[in-house]
């Protein structure tokens, strides 16, 4: 039982260091990014944090909501992936943020927020490039 349990710690902490580089170097790709995390397929938080001195426009409780919709958001798009292909991102834009959702390994994903101003098209090529070298 310990090996078992030791081992699941492992894995967990090699997790925890590829998130942690991962949300690092998304943090350092552009002054405009706002919020990094890495959430489960429930929602869960596993990694991530907000760019230091930003103003947050969401209550804990309303970013829990906020995140839950863009899960359900996901999975809803996804469900016609056997005839179009697997979703690689999503984007939405708001007056205040840009919102990005991107599937990683694992039943994993990237939730990303960035200033309005943010050129989508070339943040999101370095979003996947940054992930695949990942």
């Amino acid at each position: 039982m310990f090996l078992k349990y030791s081992l699941v710690l492992f894995y967990m902490m090699i997790d925890d260091k590829k998130f942690y580089r991962l949300y690092n170097t998304i943090m350092n790709l552009d002054d405009r990014v706002r919020f990094v995390t890495i959430i489960d397929k429930s929602g869960a938080v596993i990694y991530g944090g907000q760019r230091e001195g930003i103003e947050n426009y969401l209550s804990k409780e309303d970013q829990r909501k906020s995140l839950k919709h863009v899960l359900d958001s996901w999975f809803l798009r996804n469900q016609f992936s056997e005839d179009i292909g697997s979703g690689k991102y999503a984007t939405a834009e708001y007056e205040n943020v840009k919102r990005f959702t991107f599937p990683l390994k694992h039943s994993y994903f990237l939730y990303i927020t960035t200033e309005p101003d943010m050129n989508s098209c070339s943040f999101v090529e370095d979003i996947l490039n940054t992930i695949e070298s990942f």
